[in-house]
């Protein structure tokens, strides 16, 4: 399944109700199911971002209704970025050659 690597940054609403972000992650988690993914990892950050997840997802278009989902109840904006492993690399390689 494709992969996702998401750098998050709250808003002010997310700012303000920052100790209910555990279980907004977990809502996270439940939605991305419901939409044929799932989180592998979130982490909490200091610096320019304040999450990073990693998510897998059928395809680009999925994906991107989460990543609008998520964006529309107003606590995140959201970075994404499609990552790619070893194999996914050589096999975009090999297409050059």
């Amino acid at each position: 399944m494709p992969t996702f690597v998401s750098l998050i940054s709250w808003t002010d609403q997310g700012i303000r109700e920052f100790s209910d972000t555990v279980s907004r992650a977990n809502a996270a988690s439940s939605a991305a199911q419901r939409m044929g993914g799932s989180i592998q990892n979130i982490y909490w950050t200091v610096g320019h971002y304040d999450l990073v997840v990693v998510s897998e997802f059928p395809d680009d278009e999925s994906a991107t209704a989460f990543l609008l989902t998520l964006g529309a109840l107003g606590n995140v904006r959201t970075d994404s970025l499609r990552a790619y492993n070893a194999d996914e690399m050589a096999a975009i390689i090999s297409k050059t050659r």
